[in-house]
């Protein structure tokens, strides 16, 4: 057997994630969570959405995820319009995205070769095919030798490349990460991003959250800035902060960035989406459903 993550992508995808003037607003929010957001993601890219807390990465996210309907524009994954989906069809869509969490929401009690298995048991895979793929996976994260470990017994960043494990073992066409590396040291983060980059070379289209200023830096790839729902730079080979000319919006309720220096954006002073932790170790009744549901923390 040959695990080849990515291995979902029909051809004739040309687009695997197009947002058309995407707004969403919350009952609760005093603006928009997005605000007219148009992007395009192809087949095999790897983005990084970046921008402060409130800035709208969560209700990217969960858009894509379609935890949450647009309130007005189109969105357009693995040729789905995720508008006319509807929820009946939401699960089954969802199998084609793999979602690591920066807190890794792994199983306690379970071993590293079932807390990986279990999102296959879900789905209702054999027992032959499960035997088959897990191994693959955990040699492909780094994790060859420690099948029979409990999470406790392995480092954060161990349990980081179990819960990417786990994401990518159903070879889905889209990995989205939310901050992967925000509860790891630098060494343990580029160790992770090494094996995020080997993903993305493998087919798997990749969309990470981050504020990790070092990481985006250091890979140097695509770009996507937010600031108070608004994209407002999509750079291609680009920094965290960068001198290159931004989007300019013609509103005047927003700020600009109208030269070649970037603005101080001062953060929300509230987070629109609220906490929900659907993957609570504390029931295994409530499944690793991340295929099904996810969770959400501050961005």
């Amino acid at each position: 057997m040959s695990l080849r993550v990515g291995a979902r992508l029909a051809p004739r995808v040309i687009t695997m994630i197009r947002f058309e003037t995407v707004s969403k607003v919350y009952r609760s929010g005093n603006r928009p969570a997005l605000h007219e957001a148009t992007l395009e993601v192809k087949p095999g890219e790897f983005v990084f959405l970046v921008g402060a807390s409130g800035s709208g990465k969560s209700s990217f996210l969960r858009l894509i995820l379609r935890e949450e309907r647009a309130s007005a524009g189109l969105i357009h994954v693995l040729g789905q319009d995720l508008g006319r989906l509807s929820n009946r069809k939401v699960p089954a869509y969802r199998r084609n995205l793999g979602v690591v969490f920066q807190d890794f929401r792994l199983l306690p009690t379970k071993t590293v070769f079932d807390n990986v298995a279990f999102a296959l048991r879900v789905l209702g895979q054999s027992e032959a095919y499960i035997h088959d793929a897990v191994p693959e996976v955990l040699g492909l994260v780094g994790l060859g030798n420690k099948e029979n470990r409990l999470p406790h017994e392995l480092s954060g960043g161990e349990q980081q490349r179990v819960a990417i494990a786990r994401a990518v073992v159903n070879k889905p066409a889209i990995l989205l990460a939310d901050e992967p590396t925000g509860n790891l040291d630098p060494a343990t983060s580029a160790g992770i991003m090494d094996v995020l980059r080997n993903i993305n070379a493998a087919g798997t289209t990749v969309l990470m959250a981050t504020h990790d200023t070092a990481i985006v830096n250091d890979m140097k790839r695509r770009v996507v800035e937010l600031s108070e729902g608004r994209i407002i730079r999509d750079e291609a080979g680009g920094q965290y902060q960068t001198r290159a000319n931004p989007i300019v919006t013609v509103d005047d309720s927003y700020p600009t960035r109208a030269d070649s220096q970037p603005i101080a954006i001062e953060p929300l002073d509230f987070d629109p989406i609220p906490a929900f932790d659907p993957m609570s170790p504390t029931s295994e009744a409530i499944d690793l459903s991340y295929l099904d549901r996810i969770g959400d923390e501050p961005l």
